[in-house]
């Protein structure tokens, strides 16, 4: 089922979902199994599973010459969503990325997983690996997020890529797309980052899931700035608890995301990670259960693979 639809069917309800990450080359099925079996009491109607792009290694030669070595660390989004399918009977949802795939390699993977029976897809453009200080994209592969929703829609209208296919199948995915309510780290202006938000969803994308945030105001003013924009589709909020004293420095830095004052002091006089985990619950509770107040669809939880956390916040909201 599709995630608009399973919006629709709430009728007003509140739904919980979350997303995970594919295992460690060298990892099984199981350690995903183990990250969703304690979350499924709260009834999820879809899971997201990330998917990672390749990182290059370079290997020192001799006499200064090094060998460039693909390596993907986190294989398997694929198989993972059929698995989850299969066993838990609930909508996995793929993410698609620019960075990594040709357009034909885009095509083949969305054929794929059509015939696996999925149907929502999240597209994103990626983050720039290591080696690169900048995103490049593929040689034939898509610039920005909005051309891979173009490519998606367009097979949803039953465009392939070849135009001398003859009656060719139709898919239906249902294609979400990220929102940051406090603009991506690249966008020059927050006005800017909506008006390509608005792009996408010109382009065929039926819901937005959010970068995470600390403080519900961004969301609810990212929320207002859109609908000022005339964008209409669901707005799903994307939550993480605060973990250990390290992500204080390591989210700021990496997602380009401010943490209140207070949660930020918190931290800081908190003895160990332990109580910082404790903090972390509490305030994830709050901004949820605020959340649910002002009728938010879907609450959306980054869980990284960790249910504890996760399980200790939706016990208390859901």
């Amino acid at each position: 089922m599709k995630v608009t639809q399973h919006i629709e069917n709430a009728q007003g309800k509140s739904l919980f979902s979350f997303e995970i990450l594919p295992p460690l080359k060298g990892q099984n099925i199981r350690s995903i199994f183990d990250s969703i079996d304690p979350l499924m009491e709260f009834n999820p109607p879809f899971i997201d599973v990330t998917y990672h792009r390749e990182e290059f290694e370079f290997k020192e030669l001799g006499n200064g010459l090094l060998e460039k070595k693909i390596v993907k660390k986190r294989p398997g989004t694929v198989g993972i969503c059929a698995a989850i399918q299969n066993k838990y009977q609930v909508d996995a949802i793929p993410h698609i990325l620019c960075g990594g795939f040709t357009k034909e390699d885009t095509e083949n993977f969305l054929i794929d997983i059509d015939f696996l029976g999925i149907q929502n897809v999240v597209a994103l453009r990626g983050d720039a690996i290591k080696s690169e200080i900048y995103f490049r994209p593929e040689k034939e592969g898509h610039h920005y997020a909005s051309e891979l929703v173009t490519q998606i829609d367009n097979l949803n209208k039953g465009i392939y890529l070849d135009p001398d296919l003859q009656n060719s199948a139709q898919t239906d995915f249902c294609i979400g797309v990220a929102g940051y309510p406090e603009k991506h780290m690249e966008a020059p202006s927050p006005d800017s980052d909506i008006y390509f938000l608005k792009q996408k969803i010109r382009n065929g994308a039926e819901y937005i899931i959010t970068q995470m945030f600390f403080d519900n105001k961004k969301y609810f003013d990212f929320v207002a700035k859109c609908r000022a924009e005339g964008i209409t589709v669901p707005i799903i909020p994307g939550l993480k608890p605060i973990a250990t004293k390290k992500q204080l420095n390591m989210i700021p830095h990496r997602f380009k995301v401010d943490l209140p004052d207070e949660l930020i002091m918190s931290v800081v006089k908190a003895k160990d990670n332990d109580a910082v985990k404790q903090i972390g619950i509490e305030w994830c509770i709050q901004q949820s259960q605020e959340l649910l107040k002002a009728g938010i669809p879907v609450l959306h939880y980054y869980s990284m693979g960790k249910a504890e956390n996760i399980k200790a916040i939706a016990k208390e909201v859901f």
